[in-house]
């Protein structure tokens, strides 16, 4: 994906408050945990495709009133670059779609922690994508964290099952949307980014729905708008988190989800995790905690420059 051209409008300028943050992410992690337990219940009734369709569309309501409260609607629906946020949503739909899937084929707390691979994934295509330079320390962890993919899913007796591998697609396709992000946040405000994404996989999405419906009941109707509004507004805490505190602050804390959902799992379908489970789970958060505080040791600690060909 090219770099988008440089905006004219004012910089934006992020102001830093860390208790804010943490507060915010957790409330995300909390959000989103929520949402994924009426989802994983919804997919036992409803198509994915109408599932996803649902918590799009009503994710709407709170992203409207966040931007409507904010700069309002006229700068926010601004943008210079239409086709970076049109491939942006195609690609977080393709998350959106293998993410739903698996948590109906696998445990709630195997298909969070498989997806928990996506910094790996991250850091092995930021290579060829980004152009960034990636040294032993890194590759190291993103080979253990790949070690702890295999843990988890060989439980099955077939590391090639169809769970796993949607779920790992899943983790493959979020972090092509990070850097997807990373690319348009550059010029484009968070609340742009939410927005346009928002409704461009509701409209896709509504295009499918008439090949996959199922008529909700007033109980179901219920459920549907609350997935939408726990997504949106997960997604808006999420955004406000990286706004207000340092990645090496906040990150480290959305691992939480996998304890809420791991007892959501327990407490609800008797989901009981399993020992190899909960060491590959291990594996591959400390793998990824390695690979955020390598990357924030980079990034801040002033460095003589490195020889070609050399990386962190």
């Amino acid at each position: 994906m090219t770099l988008p051209p440089q905006s004219l409008s004012t910089p934006h300028r992020r102001v830093d408050n860390t208790p804010l943050g943490i507060a915010s992410m957790l409330a995300s992690v909390l959000f989103f945990s929520m949402m994924n337990v009426l989802a994983k219940l919804l997919m036992d009734r409803f198509p994915v495709v109408e599932v996803m369709f649902f918590r799009s569309l009503f994710a709407l309501l709170p992203v409207c009133l966040s931007i409507h409260l904010g700069t309002g609607f006229a700068t926010t629906l601004r943008t210079r670059y239409p086709l970076g946020h049109m491939g942006r949503s195609l690609i977080g739909l393709t998350t959106m779609v293998a993410m739903f899937w698996s948590f109906h084929l696998l445990p709630l707390g195997d298909a969070i922690a498989l997806n928990f691979a996506a910094p790996l994934f991250l850091t092995a295509l930021s290579v060829p994508l980004l152009g960034e330079k990636v040294g032993i320390h890194r590759w190291s962890a993103v080979l253990v964290g790949f070690v702890g993919v295999l843990i988890i899913v060989r439980p099955s007796g077939d590391v090639l099952n169809l769970g796993a591998m949607v779920a790992l697609g899943g983790a493959l396709t979020n972090a092509l949307a990070m850097i997807a992000i990373r690319q348009l946040s550059r010029t484009e405000p968070p609340n742009t980014i939410v927005f346009y994404f928002t409704l461009l996989t509701t409209v896709l999405l509504g295009l499918a729905l008439p090949f996959a419906w199922v008529t909700p009941d007033p109980l179901s109707w219920g459920l549907l708008l609350a997935t939408g509004l726990l997504g949106g507004c997960g997604q808006l805490a999420l955004t406000r988190a990286y706004s207000l505190a340092p990645a090496a602050v906040v990150a480290p804390l959305n691992y939480t989800a996998l304890l809420l959902a791991v007892t959501f799992g327990w407490l609800l379908w008797n989901e009981v995790p399993t020992g190899t489970m909960a060491a590959g789970a291990a594996v591959v958060m400390a793998s990824g905690l390695y690979i955020l505080h390598r990357e924030t040791r980079r990034r801040v600690t002033p460095t003589k420059p490195l020889p070609p060909g050399d990386g962190d």
